[in-house]
């Protein structure tokens, strides 16, 4: 029963399943990258960020992501050193797969 109440949760609560990532990505306005952040949570229509500079909640910004490039993503909410932004429009199953791929706790070094 636990189990789908939870499953109820996730399905009411999101449009998409978030998966953990960590990808460097580039945050800017305008089309130029400014800052450094880091992927920490990906879903077909967002991502959650690490992020080392204050992001105001509404505001519009490019989100620079490795292989795929620039998305346009509004910030839904940010606090000290995290940020959950909304992608313009969602990222398509390929890119998604993609990213998936590049992510760095998945790699084994030794």
């Amino acid at each position: 029963m636990l189990a789908a109440e939870i499953e109820l949760t996730l399905a009411v609560g999101r449009r998409s399943h978030r998966k953990p990532v960590s990808l460097d990505a580039r945050i800017g306005r305008g089309g130029l990258d400014r800052a450094l952040c880091r992927v920490v949570d990906l879903s077909l229509h967002g991502a959650r960020l690490q992020i080392y500079s204050a992001l105001k909640r509404g505001t519009t910004m490019w989100l620079t992501l490795p292989v795929i490039g620039p998305r346009a993503a509004t910030i839904i909410w940010s606090d000290d050193f995290l940020a959950g932004c909304q992608f313009d429009e969602p990222l398509d199953d390929e890119s998604f797969e993609t990213l998936l791929d590049l992510d760095e706790t998945l790699r084994c070094d030794w």
